[in-house]
């Protein structure tokens, strides 16, 4: 009898996050636990509150004279203005404390503490699901898909120009990230009946968002902020960043045009030629080419009131109003809109709802685990340590060794602290000076902090990256396969870049 060998298949994005979470709690034995002291501003009473490393607080006058004998290289008015919201690490203050390691019980319980702690964007994409399943059941994005495929055909890869530019711009002015999970239900059946696959999809959305925040030119939650906490304004560089990000963009379109020029040629080359199946009757169920379904106005009216509903969304993130609550808000005010356009009866269009909320259920599951990974390093009390492990490899280094540096410790430290306004707020006061030591604007430590975490990001599982790919069924590895050469030419791009700031 002969026994086939089983295939190995690579984990899941659940089993990934379960393996970094483990890893986490053991580095909370081994890296030794310490802390900055923190400066915060308290808008009510107009002073400065410090907290030391046991917790206690004492207060200063917020003025200038503090924040020099601090040495806090920044403007008072940054905090009276509001720039800086969040506590800031005092530089020279780190002590190491007692050990705080994150055992069984701990790590058991941090997945829910995660899921709690990130429920507001749980929210919002289980409301994106629900409105996706109503208009799926419609025939609207199946009559869409041919009527865009009939205006695209032969020049298909201009959608990918045109959505990756457009994202990136949101990226790299208001910092579009976890905003883009709405697209790719809407967007991956056109990509796929263009003749691309699923990877071709997620690169358009996924890099046009992370280019675009990695090479920020003024996306308030990470350069303003960086620039704020360093002591500088953020048009400092901010020419040269411009023009990096055009740079990093052209450079990312020709590297997903070979690729998607492979798939059309041959559907064998595509990374996830297996799965191509399996993926098409998730995303092209009902469509067929050569039953094409009516695009009347029911239809076009219900992708009108959807479509609207994003450039809103827009409008209030970069406005600095809005966060997830309100986003939340908006598209369960569309959903109640398009159950009534859709002409199903109550108990049909709720059901119909809910289930298309139900097939994010892993995708919202999968953003609280990897919030848990961040919380069991916060309450292990290890993130201040590694930012002073970091801080001291760099002093007095050569210039240009120094900019690079800076940005491989920013990817480190990226994946530890995947928020780019915290990492902004802990770091910029403890690196920053740095620069003055070796003679370089301080602007390269801005743009390195901005580059590195931007670059981690491409990769990193406690970020974005395994919500996307389960909300398309492609794997961690074949995504790794795919974004390692682009990582490292845009990783020896970034680093040229850098050393060219360095000397102008």
């Amino acid at each position: 009898m002969n026994s086939q060998k089983k295939k190995f298949q690579f984990p899941s994005a659940f089993t990934v996050l379960f393996i970094i979470l483990i890893l986490a709690g053991v580095l909370t034995y081994i890296v030794p636990a310490g802390l900055y002291s923190r400066l915060s501003y308290d808008t009510d009473e107009n002073i400065f509150i410090v907290e030391n490393q046991n917790g206690e607080n004492d207060t200063l006058p917020a003025t200038q004279e503090t924040l020099d004998s601090l040495n806090i290289r920044m403007n008072v008015s940054k905090f009276l203005d509001g720039s800086i919201k969040k506590p800031i690490a005092i530089p020279d203050t780190y002590q190491k404390i007692e050990q705080s390691p994150q055992g069984l019980l701990s790590l058991i319980i941090s997945p829910v503490e995660g899921v709690m702690d990130t429920v507001d964007i749980m929210v919002f994409v289980l409301i994106l699901g629900g409105i996706i399943g109503l208009i799926n059941k419609t025939g609207t994005f199946d009559a869409g898909i041919a009527a865009l495929s009939k205006k695209t055909k032969g020049k298909e890869f201009l959608l990918v120009v045109f959505v990756s530019l457009i994202i990136a711009l949101g990226g790299t002015t208001f910092g579009l990230a976890e905003e883009t999970i709405a697209l790719y239900p809407i967007l991956m059946p056109i990509f796929l009946a263009s003749g691309y696959d699923a990877i071709v999809c997620i690169a358009a959305i996924y890099m046009g968002s992370s280019v675009g925040t990695m090479f920020s030119t003024v996306n308030p939650f990470s350069v303003v902020i960086a620039s704020d906490a360093a002591g500088i304004s953020f048009s400092e560089g901010l020419t040269f960043r411009g023009i990096s990000l055009v740079l990093a963009m052209f450079i990312t379109l020709i590297y997903i045009y070979r690729y998607a020029k492979k798939i059309k040629s041959n559907p064998k080359n595509s990374l996830i030629y297996e799965d191509k199946e399996k993926i098409e009757e998730r995303f092209l169920k009902n469509y067929d080419p050569n039953n094409v379904i009516e695009f009347n106005w029911r239809r076009i009216l219900i992708l009108v009131v959807f479509l609207a509903a994003f450039p809103i969304m827009i409008w209030g993130v970069s406005s600095g109003v809005w966060w997830f609550s309100e986003m939340s808000a908006l598209f369960l005010a569309v959903a109640f809109i398009i159950a009534f356009l859709t002409g199903f009866s109550e108990r049909e269009a709720v059901n119909t709802f809910l289930e298309g909320a139900a097939d994010l259920v892993g995708v919202v599951l999968i953003i609280g685990v990897a919030r848990a990974i961040n919380i069991v390093m916060d309450n292990g009390m290890i993130s201040d340590t590694l930012l002073n492990y970091t801080s001291s490899i760099i002093e007095n280094m050569n210039r240009g060794v120094f900019a690079a540096v800076q940005m491989i410790l920013f990817s480190f430290l990226g994946f530890f602290i995947p928020s780019s306004s915290g990492l902004a707020t802990l770091s910029m006061p403890i690196m920053a000076p740095l620069a003055d030591t070796v003679e370089v604007s301080r602007a390269v430590v801005v743009t390195a902090y901005n580059w590195g975490q931007g670059w981690m990001s491409f990769i990193t599982p406690t970020g974005l990256i395994l919500a996307t790919l389960e909300m398309v069924d492609v794997t961690y590895n074949k995504w790794l396969k795919f974004i390692l050469p682009l990582m490292g030419i845009i990783g020896i791009f970034a680093i040229l870049m850098l050393a060219l700031q360095t000397i102008l």
